[in-house]
């Protein structure tokens, strides 16, 4: 299933570090040939079509994503520190997928 990243997520993942951007890479992949049979522990949906892309290492990464048209669109990125993904994460990920 084809992959479209937004820049905001671009320049995240371009941030990380080398083996955590390695995990991430990899993560993406998966989700690329899988879809939405990508289940846990690399995805978890999240509620209102919005799904976790969990990639764990020395950092916590979440991309957050969703369906639409065919393609899957990662439309957030962020180094979780706590053990329940911050509200505002979520709501700036929905707010984007609706933009789309």
């Amino acid at each position: 299933m084809p992959i479209t990243l937004l820049e905001p997520v671009e320049k995240f993942i371009g941030s990380l570090e080398k083996k955590t951007l390695a995990k991430t890479l990899r993560v993406i992949d998966l989700l690329e040939e899988f879809g939405v049979d990508l289940n846990m522990p690399h995805s978890k949906p999240m509620g209102d079509g919005v799904f976790e892309l969990r990639i764990q290492g020395m950092q916590s990464v979440r991309l957050l994503y969703g369906f639409q048209k065919n393609r899957v669109y990662i439309v957030h990125g962020f180094i979780k520190k706590t053990q329940k993904t911050p509200r505002r994460e979520y709501n700036l990920a929905k707010k984007r997928l609706d933009e789309i």
